[in-house]
């Protein structure tokens, strides 16, 4: 018998581990502003984020009171979609709101 240990299959699912990464995630922000009411914003994390209405309030009161607040933390493509969607509403009803991304 040989001191060669050749085991195909233990082989091939150390490979597949080495390569198989979690993607990189992102931190989704909404930045206060002196124009975009509080409803407004409410209503983008209900819509947008889906939060409840408890949270989005919550998420609101940061905003306003910190210049910044957490949306929700996704994959790059899913926070990249969640930013353009809030720039489209903010414009299409008059509102500067900001809305950025930051990796984790």
């Amino acid at each position: 018998m040989s001191d060669w240990d050749h085991d195909p299959q233990r082989e091939f699912e150390s490979g597949v581990e080495d390569e198989l990464q979690e993607p990189p995630m992102y931190k989704v922000l909404l930045h206060n502003d002196d124009y975009t009411t509080m409803d407004f914003v409410v209503e983008i994390l209900q819509t947008v984020f889906h939060k409840s209405p408890s949270e989005a309030v919550k998420i609101m009161l940061k905003v306003h009171h910190n210049g910044i607040g957490v949306c929700g933390v996704y994959p790059a493509e899913v926070a990249e979609t969640k930013v353009e969607m809030v720039h489209h509403l903010a414009r299409k009803n008059g509102f500067p709101l900001r809305c950025s991304m930051e990796e984790v």
